[in-house]
């Protein structure tokens, strides 16, 4: 089955002199499919190029990323609404929250996640969650639209156990990056007593590197590192994590 990095941006600049060999080396390493998350209309373009070049490799989601909700927010909410009826995405992502930074567009990230979200079960795809320091925020959007048919994934998952258990009642499941390999993440203990079955695997790529290449670019091959871990955590085989979590992510995208 292979892995499938649920999670990276390969559309980026950082990647623009070498995307073929990262393509062949994640695939050395197992890594069947990469699924491209939106950040706004500037990427846009680029990600779409990258998913024609492999085209059943690289695969492309619609949205805005909160960190892109700006003054201009409801233009670039009516390109992706534009893009949707035009196509078929896997998913809207990554959407939501961001309260990293600053909140000074604090209400217009909430309205574009409202919309985004609203978008997702008009079109029936799943959306991925982006919750930097909103999670418990995030949780509480999501729950207001639960409907039964409301799906996708918390990309970059790194609370407690406590609010995995509210996320997978959602139905939702959990991403599963670089943050697990960290020392002090206190993701380990947190994943210890939680299903594989509600985790998919993802990279992040080009940020979040996992030990033992943090500080450095990030890229989808390194997801091998994140499954070892994973497996250590919760005490299976390697191959065990591969088939789940690549289940799980076939699951969510329908492939």
């Amino acid at each position: 089955m292979g892995f499938i990095d649920t999670h990276c941006h390969l559309y980026l600049k950082e990647f623009d002199d070498d995307i073929e060999g990262v393509i062949n080396r994640a695939e050395t390493n197992g890594v069947t499919k990469f699924y491209m998350p939106a950040i706004d209309s500037e990427t846009m373009d680029s990600m779409i190029d990258l998913e024609k070049r492999y085209p059943t490799k690289c695969i492309s989601m619609a949205g805005l990323h909160p960190c892109s909700v700006k003054d201009g927010a409801k233009v670039e909410l009516k390109i992706v609404e534009d893009i949707l009826r035009k196509r078929r995405f896997a998913a809207i992502g990554e959407i939501g929250l961001d309260f990293y930074w600053d909140r000074t567009f604090e209400v217009q990230q909430y309205e574009s996640f409202h919309q985004q979200i609203e978008w997702a079960l008009h079109f029936d795809v799943p959306i991925v969650i982006h919750s930097r320091d909103s999670m418990s925020e995030c949780i509480e959007v999501v729950r207001q639209h639960q409907n039964g048919n409301l799906k996708g994934i918390f990309h970059c998952f790194s609370g407690s156990m406590e609010l995995a258990e509210q996320i997978i009642d959602l139905g939702f499941y959990l991403g599963i990056g670089g943050v697990l390999t960290y020392k002090n993440s206190g993701l380990a203990e947190s994943l210890k007593n939680v299903s594989l079955d509600s985790m998919v695997l993802e990279t992040d790529a080009p940020y979040l590197t996992p030990v033992p290449f943090r500080g450095k670019r990030n890229e989808s091959a390194y997801i091998i590192h994140i499954a070892e871990r994973l497996a250590q955590v919760k005490n299976v085989d390697i191959k065990e994590i591969e088939q789940v979590t690549s289940k799980n992510a076939e699951k969510i995208f329908k492939a």
